[in-house]
């Protein structure tokens, strides 16, 4: 195993001496998580989480730095709603309306290939998010996958045993809430050639700013393809 090791050898370090090092001499650390804030062991939608925290105040301390100020928080969320495993799912979309949105996008397991869990996306969910993360701004991905709809589903409230919901409800509340949905119109072309703002349709930027206002953040970063170059910086 020593031979297979030999070309990381360099890569391998204490880490926590390394960022309180590199923290010391002004550099800039990028930290990457996984898993949304729905799967965090204290704000997520227990028991369907994680084991440990998933929140983006987190990371400085799993990493060794907690001291570190977090200047920016980069909140990733995509233009329709999906979920893998068990756990309430507002917004799920079932029949062909579902199977054609889990199609458009890919929505399966990269190791299983098991059909994942997809939905409108979910004002109410993402503005809970959106807060317990922190975030100062968002990046918006998979926008091209919407390009096939004529109305595109939101989910702009829950309905909680007939009492209209804007705040994100937890145990009893959450198991019994029922979407709310308005539908806005879709763009109906092809958007993943687009690398400008300026290139986007008018009611795909329509889209972009109803979300920005839903959860009260702005949104930075666009995707519209898989490949690394397909995004577009909005501000």
């Amino acid at each position: 195993l020593m031979q297979y090791g030999l070309p990381f050898r360099d890569y391998i370090t204490d880490t926590t001496v390394y960022l309180n090092r590199a923290e010391r001499n002004g550099k800039k650390i990028l930290f990457e998580a996984q898993l949304g804030a729905l799967r965090d062991i204290d704000y997520g939608i227990y028991p369907y989480t994680s084991s440990s925290t998933t929140l983006a105040a987190y990371a400085p301390i799993g990493a060794g730095v907690p001291n570190l100020q977090l200047h920016h928080s980069i909140g990733i969320i995509k233009a329709y709603s999906s979920c893998v495993g068990e756990g309430p799912f507002t917004c799920e979309l079932f029949g062909k309306e579902g199977d054609q949105l889990r199609e458009a996008g890919g929505e399966y397991g990269a190791a299983t290939g098991r059909p994942r869990r997809v939905g409108g996306f979910d004002v109410v969910a993402s503005k809970y998010g959106t807060l317990v993360q922190g975030c100062t701004c968002l990046a918006l991905t998979k926008m091209d996958v919407l390009s096939y709809l004529e109305k595109i589903p939101v989910c702009v409230a829950y309905d909680v045993n007939g009492i209209l919901v804007h705040d994100f409800p937890t145990g009893e509340a959450l198991a019994a809430a029922k979407p709310v949905y308005e539908y806005v119109d879709g763009w109906m072309c092809d958007i993943s050639g687009c690398r400008q703002k300026s290139e986007l349709p008018p009611k795909a930027l329509a889209y972009i700013q109803m979300i920005e206002k839903s959860v009260s953040c702005p949104i930075k970063y666009v995707s519209v393809g898989p490949e690394r170059e397909q995004y577009i910086t909005m501000f």
